[in-house]
């Protein structure tokens, strides 16, 4: 799935901005692990009470 690979070859930019933009997420809520990108989500759903939709958008959409 190219979207996961665009995350993959991006994270520690997307990561930078995603705790740019909410604060409240943790190096541990952004930890990302191959094939778990749906637990990755949930996480920064619950932190920041996005729509997951909302998120998905941010992190895999150019």
């Amino acid at each position: 799935m190219s979207s996961n690979l665009k995350l993959k070859g991006n994270w520690n930019i997307l990561k930078g901005k995603l705790k740019e933009k909410y604060g409240e997420l943790t190096d541990d809520d952004l930890t990302y692990v191959e094939g778990k990108e749906d637990q990755l989500l949930g996480k920064i759903q619950k932190r920041t009470g996005q729509a997951e939709d909302a998120i998905r958008k941010e992190l895999f959409e150019d």
